[in-house]
Parts: structure tokens; C-alpha cells; sequence
């Protein structure tokens, strides 16, 4: 596929960044934290108010860890009464609580659907960045305050106390702290497993990551195995389907539902994100496979298409509108695709007029 065939939703957000100056890029900090967590695959922030659960943020943990790669979901099991070994969060548990990161209570409970608090949080990402029992004398949650604090582990977290509940934003700051800040006894920064660089000003470097580890758009039918076209094991990686977390089984089924999937993978955090016909509350995207039957231009600028119809083979048809210079020379008489061609758009941010019509805004294409 040429790269005129596939205009990666990546590079677009590639681009977005290259066009902000360093002031519009300082202000737009919680969404170049929010791709950072994406992309290495921590965390897909969705609600930023919404609550932790204890059994999210064991998986988190080993997500940021060196652990990642070792979770094997078909060999699932648990260390704890209360944990099944068929909950997606069993073997994360159980790799949290065997490195110490996270402790369970008495009786053989860990209490996954418990909200996670600041202070467990707090030991668990110094535990992450090697500190033992050890490194804090006195009062050890006190102590372990401070150190969190001293190492500005706690920037963007201001006013939250010890015994308070982690939302979701608290999580993605705390996990980006964690990757621009050093290890214990390391000169280099925590990220750094993740072959992760801080640019100039001291935050993670989103371009570089970007531009070497994120490829796609790839179709996946039902006819062919995703793991012919990963560059890793199927069983080191983490998978999300149109946004939420899920397993290899879930990815299968939707393969054999819909006939096929679009597949994008992140080959440092062996991330693998996949989308469908079904779309996303969540991410807000979906795709759609069909015939272009119409394509668009404003009547002041008749060589750049604004817009163009896609009719799916289920005969509805759908308006989605192209907003980069990439999308819109790929659908224009210059590109590579006209009226009459079949395609799968990769779409966002769908709207409803008030004659129902709906609308979309193609960040992806590729020709089927």
C-alpha cells in the first residue's frame, strides 16, 4: 500500500503538533499528556472525573512496567479469593502484588473493585521506581509523601490528600510524572524502558514516538491472522478495541462478525488498538466501507475537496467531511481516489442535523 493509499490519523496528529508554537503546545499540556498515555498504552483517558478501580490501576502499573510483555491472558491465574481467574485484570493483579507494587487485605482479598487511593497509589509508583521499605524511616506513608512530592511526582495533583480516591486524570498525571522522572540509583529517565526521550522543556517527546513506533491503518479479515501483521507476539500485547480495553478472543469475534477489522499497533508498548463498523462512545470514531459516490468542493476552490459521500454496502450513505491537505489531495483530480472507488474510512466526530443525516470527519482512509 503506497503512502498515498493510507493517510495515518497518526500523522495528522503529527502534524497538529509540528504547526503549534511552543506557547499553543504549552497550553495544550493535558492533551500531549493524554496521546503520551495513549500511545504507550498505560491508559486510554476517556472520563477524566471517573473513578479508579483497584484492579485498573494494577493493570496500569504493569502496563508501565518491564512486566508488560509477560502478561499472558490464556494463562491467566490468581492469588487472591476475590480475584477469578477469568477477570481481565487476574493476571495483572497478581504481577502487581508479586512485585509488591500493590498489597492485598486479610483473608486472601485484594478488593479489585475498590477505588484506588492517593496514598496506595503513591507507594505502588515509588515501588515502580525501585524504592523499598527501607528508603523511608519514621512514619513510612508520611515519608513516602515526601519523596513523592520531592520528585515532583506529584505535579498537577495539588491539594489531594493521602486517603483521597484517584480519578482518572489524577492517573494520567501521575503515570506521565512517572515517566519523566529518574529511577532510584539511574541517570536517566523512567520512560527510557520504553525507549521514551524528553524534548527540550522537559516533557515526553509525542513526535518521536510518533514518527517510529505507531503504524497503520492495516484491514485485518477474518481470513488472515493479526499476528501476521505484528512484529510482535500476539501474547506480550495490549489490545483495545474501538477504545476499550479487551482480549485476543473479543478481536477475533468482531473479525468473524463484520468480516474484517482496521488495526493500528504501537511496536514500543506493544499496544494494538482496532476499530469496527460498531464505532465508539468512547473514542468517538468508527469505520465505514462502502463506494464514494459523491465528492465535494467549495464553488470558490474547485481544485480541494471539502467533503465526500460514502454509500456502505448495506446502501445507507453517509457525508464526511476531509479537514487536512493530506485527506483532501488524496480525494482530489491529483490523488488517488474518485467517485466510483471503494474505500474504508476511519472517521471521528459524528454529528446529527435535524433531518437525522449524520456526518462524519474522515482522519484515515484506505482503498479496498
Amino acid at each position: 500500500m503506497s503512502s498515498k493509499q493510507a493517510v495515518s490519523s497518526i500523522l495528522i496528529v503529527t502534524m497538529a503538533f509540528a504547526a503549534c508554537p511552543l506557547e499553543a503546545m504549552a497550553d495544550s499540556t493535558y492533551d500531549l499528556r493524554k496521546r503520551v498515555m495513549e500511545l504507550t498504552g498505560i491508559m486510554t483517558p476517556v472520563n477524566g472525573s471517573r473513578l479508579v478501580s483497584r484492579g485498573e490501576f494494577a493493570a496500569m502499573l504493569v502496563r508501565a512496567s518491564e512486566y508488560r510483555s509477560t502478561v499472558n491472558e490464556s494463562s491467566s491465574v490468581s492469588v487472591f479469593a476475590d480475584v477469578p481467574v477469568t477477570s481481565q485484570y487476574a493476571p495483572h493483579i497478581r504481577i502487581a502484588a508479586r512485585q509488591g507494587w500493590m498489597k492485598g487485605y486479610l483473608g486472601g482479598q485484594f478488593r479489585p473493585d475498590e477505588y484506588i487511593t492517593y496514598q496506595d497509589g503513591v507507594r505502588a509508583i515509588l515501588a515502580l521506581l525501585g524504592y523499598t521499605n527501607e528508603d523511608f524511616t519514621g512514619d513510612p506513608n508520611q515519608s513516602r509523601m515526601a519523596k513523592f512530592s520531592f520528585l515532583e511526582l506529584n505535579e498537577r495533583l495539588d491539594g489531594l490528600g493521602a486517603g483521597e480516591v484517584l480519578t482518572e486524570d489524577n492517573c494520567l498525571n501521575i503515570f506521565y510524572n512517572l515517566l519523566r522522572t529518574e529511577p532510584k540509583g539511574s541517570n536517566g529517565i523512567y520512560g527510557s524502558i520504553m525507549d521514551l526521550t524528553l524534548s527540550t522543556d522537559g516533557e515526553i517527546n509525542p513526535l518521536e514516538m510518533l514518527d517510529t513506533t505507531v503504524r497503520g491503518p492495516y484491514v485485518v479479515t477474518k481470513s488472515r491472522t493479526m499476528s501476521s501483521q505484528l512484529p510482535f507476539s500476539m501474547d506480550q500485547a495490549s489490545f483495545f478495541l474501538d477504545g476499550e480495553p479487551c482480549t485476543k478472543a473479543n478481536i477475533k469475534a468482531v473479525q468473524e462478525e463484520y468480516g474484517y477489522v482496521v488495526m493500528y499497533y504501537n511496536a514500543v508498548s506493544k499496544t494494538v488498538w482496532v476499530y469496527t463498523e460498531e464505532g465508539s462512545e468512547t473514542t468517538g470514531k468508527t469505520v465505514l466501507r462502502g463506494e464514494i459516490t459523491n465528492i465535494y468542493y467549495r464553488s470558490s476552490d474547485v481544485m480541494t475537496p471539502t467533503a465526500v459521500t460514502i454509500t456502505t454496502d448495506d446502501g445507507d450513505s453517509y457525508e464526511c467531511s476531509l479537514t487536512t491537505s493530506d485527506l483532501q489531495f488524496a480525494f482530489s483530480i491529483y490523488g488517488t481516489v474518485g467517485v466510483g472507488d471503494d474505500v474504508i474510512l476511519v472517521c471521528s466526530g459524528s454529528s446529527e442535523d435535524n433531518d437525522g443525516n449524520v456526518t462524519y470527519q474522515v482522519t484515515d482512509f484506505m482503498e479496498d
